[in-house]
Parts: C-alpha cells; structure tokens; sequence
C-alpha cells in the first residue's frame, strides 16, 4: 500500500493556523511524524486565496524538505499553480491532481510527459462528480488514453474514483468498489487511490466508517490511499488487511510492525 500523508492541509483549522503564522516546528512535526509511519509520500495543501497559494505552497515545500527526505504530493485544485511550484521540489513526487475538467489534463499531463512526477488522476470532468460506477469508469478510461497519447506509463497514474459521501450518496461504496474493480481489470497496472475520509463526511464515529471502507477498498484493488499515517488505528487495520488479502506472506510484516509497536494497541 502507497500512503500519502495527508496531514499538512489547509483545510484543517489547526494548520491553516500555522500557515499564517508561519509556524515552521509545528509543520515539521507534521512531516516527521507522518514519515515515522510509513508515509510515502507528504501531502501539502495550502487552502489559502489564489493570490497567495503559490507562496504558501513553495514555503511548505522548504519546510518539509528541510525535515524529511520524503517526495511531495503537491496538492491543488489550480494545474497551474502546481505547474509553477514544481522546480521548487528536490526531487519528483506526486502531483495532486489532474482531472477531464476544465483542461486539467492539457496542462498536467505535459509536465508528466517531460519529467518524473507521477500524477492523481480524478474520475471527474466538465459533468461534475459521477455517483455511477459505469461512468466513473468511463472517465478513468478516457483519462488513460490521454496519458498514453502524452506516453505517461500507466504505472505513472493514481486512478481516484472519487468516493462520494456515504451520508449523501447510499450506494457511494458500492459504486467505488465496481469502478475499481473495472478500471483494474482494465489498467492492471494503475495505481488506485482515494481520500480516505471522503466516505464519513457528515457522519458520527467517522474513524470506524473511515477504517472499513479502507479495507473493503484495498480488497477490490485499492493500492494507494491519503490518509493519517499517524493513526495507530489506520495502520493497524492497513497491516492486517494486507495480511489477510495475502499480500503479507507468512504474516511477516505484520508481525514485525507489532513487535516494533507500530501496530496494535499500545504497550504496557
């Protein structure tokens, strides 16, 4: 499993806080406690206005470099402000993310083409959202033959089918377990990925509704996910998922993860 840390994001109060005061330690903690568990990748998401998000974007990115030798997943709903904040990257990471909305693909997918980036790709485009999982597929699929005519390799792309909000859309799992399973058996060699707490949006007790869809994904496929690394809940449910999937022969990293008390219920 790909773990994006998505912790250093705007959009949660106590960070947004920290962007403006420009709190460097508490979002180095932030990158260094998600690399502790396995992130991956550092998701970094600005939130702020358009006029300031490039600052704010290339300031996260010194911070956490300085802190961790992790690649970013440069996070943003504007292509072109990724775009101009790339040569400010170390070393290539992810970028988060093209869609078939609004020409996002035309502007992300070259970049990809020329360098090493790897890129999220959403189900979604000038329709919005789609709840249907034939229609989610057909998006991923005109998203792959974009990528192939920019000859980005299939391994390069983070297929998210965008989960809907179960408190808003009944059948939301079942239509991300169908469209997974289609744009896998399809695109074998794709990545899939998802906002972990997209499901529970609205909902009480969101970490259990958040920890099952986790498992009912990377059943049907799903390799990738954003989601806390910090959360000895998540990790534990992602170590024993993978074992019970066989993807953990002979439980070994498993065990190892609870020995080392990175799993499980804390020592005594």
């Amino acid at each position: 499993m790909i773990i994006i840390g998505e912790k250093i994001n705007g959009s949660i109060p106590s960070v947004a806080e920290a962007i403006k005061n420009r709190d460097e330690a508490f979002i180095r903690d932030l990158a260094v406690r998600q690399a502790q568990y396995g992130a991956d990748y550092i998701d970094i998401c600005a939130g702020t206005s358009p006029s300031v998000e490039r600052d704010t974007l290339k300031w996260l990115m010194s911070v956490v470099q300085d802190a961790v030798d992790i690649p970013l997943s440069i996070d943003s709903a504007d292509p072109k402000a990724i775009v101009d904040v790339l040569p400010h990257a170390k070393r290539p990471g992810l970028i988060n993310s093209a869609s078939d909305e609004g020409g996002k693909c035309e502007i992300i997918f070259p970049v990809i083409a020329a360098g090493k980036w790897n890129c999220i790709a959403l189900t979604c485009d000038n329709n919005g959202i789609p709840t249907d999982p034939d229609v989610k597929y057909r998006v991923a699929q005109t998203l792959m033959e974009k990528a192939q005519k920019y000859g980005i390799a299939p391994e390069r792309i983070f297929i998210d089918p965008l989960v809907n909000s179960i408190a808003t859309v009944p059948h939301a799992v079942t239509s991300f377990l169908e469209a997974t399973r289609n744009i896998k058996a399809a695109f074998p060699d794709v990545r899939i990925t998802s906002g972990l707490s997209n499901i529970s949006f609205g909902m009480p007790i969101r970490k259990s509704i958040n920890l099952t869809f986790l498992v009912l994904a990377m059943s049907a496929g799903m390799d990738s996910a954003i989601m806390d690394p910090t959360s000895i809940d998540i990790r534990t449910a992602l170590y024993a998922a993978e074992m019970l999937l066989g993807l953990d022969e002979y439980c070994v990293e498993f065990l190892d993860a609870y020995r080392e008390g990175i799993i499980g219920p804390p020592k005594q």
